[in-house]
């Protein structure tokens, strides 16, 4: 730790206690920085009237103004003030800045950051590209690409999830992208807080099958494919239970097509674990999804999910093994995956075990290493003239 950061700032537009994949990410990051002893400071949207600026020990947040994000809005994106973004930095003097999502206030970061000529780094934590077509703006898909292309390349370098999207970016011209997987809290999210007395409430003996399904119940998440999923399994046996964990713009319809359906609404800490724990297959038919963060919580939870080959899934899942791939973008494999598990106790009682075996070696104290790492050792980054030179970051930059 002599040669790595003594500060950094986070910029970021989400951000605990919001909850979803990246502002999650970025509060273990924040946390497991804290634990090195490394100063945060987070620039991040106001979530409300109330929430101002605010120091504790080893942690910095710094509100700016934001606006509801269209069709998202329980998120808000960042005023791109780049004058107070930039005095921000100048009061705190980080060794480097981490920009986590490419909005205005993102790309005011990134400016401001160069100017100064703080290192600076990006990460791809939602593909916002194909969220674009769910939301009725399918025109401007390829130009919010070319804009995530720019804008990521303007920075030292990308992190991103998997190697998968490492080779997808890089195949579209995004310079240095890395890789930083996720870990999983494997104490929190732990089969031994499996509770009978939950299931019961859901209507659902030990014996039964419990479909669980956590995350934001919204079009980009293809929820679709979880009920024609559960509607299958339904039809041949009425003690099938579907549980939903979360909210979102589709909960509402599927409330009134699916009054059977259980809907537990948004969970945290360890109520989110117990209803983890609770449940037997895990289904995430996602196809948006950079990682996956409840894929890897379900492995833990003792669960055998069912995904699609890519993100998480492909990172974490061996089929058959510690879980059940369909080949992406197949929905029907991926029904007949589910059907697969329902039909095979022994397999499914094989997989849970194995998923939970996998996701102890899953740490999030070697993710943080490896992401503090990378503002304090050399990297290569791309020269307008195509070439490769090297650069390094372990020195701490000053602001001018």
């Amino acid at each position: 730790m002599n040669d790595g950061p003594k500060r950094v700032s986070i910029v970021t537009e989400t951000f605990a206690p919001e909850i979803n994949g990246v502002a999650h990410t970025l509060a273990q990051l924040v946390a497991g920085m804290q634990a090195l002893g490394i100063e945060v400071q987070v620039i991040r949207p106001a979530q409300h009237r109330n929430d101002k600026s605010f120091h504790e020990p080893l942690l910095q947040t710094v509100t700016l103004p934001g606006l509801p994000i269209p069709g998202y809005k329980e998120l808000r994106f960042g005023i791109p003030f780049t004058g107070r973004i930039s005095s921000a930095l100048k009061r705190f003097q980080p060794d480097a800045v981490y920009v986590a999502t490419e909005g205005p206030m993102g790309y005011s970061a990134v400016r401001a950051a160069k100017k100064a000529g703080i290192p600076v780094w990006s990460g791809f934590h939602t593909n916002f590209h194909q969220y674009i077509e769910h939301y009725r703006l399918k025109g401007l898909e390829k130009i919010a690409y070319r804009y995530l292309r720019y804008f990521h390349n303007l920075t030292d370098g990308t992190l991103v999830p998997t190697r998968l999207q490492r080779d997808q970016l890089e195949a579209h011209g995004f310079h240095n992208v890395q890789v930083l997987s996720r870990g999983v809290d494997s104490q929190l999210f732990n089969p031994e807080r499996r509770s009978e007395p939950l299931r019961r409430s859901w209507g659902a003996t030990e014996s039964d099958l419990v479909l669980l399904y956590v995350g934001r119940i919204a079009g980009e998440k293809n929820m679709e494919l979880a009920l024609s999923s559960y509607r299958r399994l339904r039809n041949a046996d009425e003690r099938v239970k579907l549980v939903l964990v979360g909210d979102g713009p589709e909960l509402p319809a599927i409330q009134a097509q699916y009054p059977e359906v259980i809907c537990c609404g948004m969970q945290r800490g360890e109520a989110l674990a117990t209803h983890y724990a609770s449940g037997d297959i895990f289904l995430f038919p996602s196809k948006t999804d950079t990682f996956g963060n409840v894929v890897t919580e379900a492995m833990s939870s003792g669960l055998a999910v069912v995904s699609f080959d890519y993100a998480a899934g492909h990172e974490h899942i061996r089929s058959g093994h510690t879980g059940m791939l369909a080949p992406f973008g197949e929905d029907e494999a991926f029904r007949q995956q589910v059907e697969t598990l329902s039909d095979s106790p022994n397999l499914l009682t094989r997989i849970r075990w194995q998923a939970r075996q996998h996701a102890l070696g899953i740490s999030w104290s070697s993710i943080v290493d490896e992401f503090v790492q990378r503002f304090g050792a050399p990297t290569e980054k791309v020269t307008n003239d195509g070439n490769r030179k090297a650069v390094t970051t372990k020195n701490r930059a000053s602001v001018q």
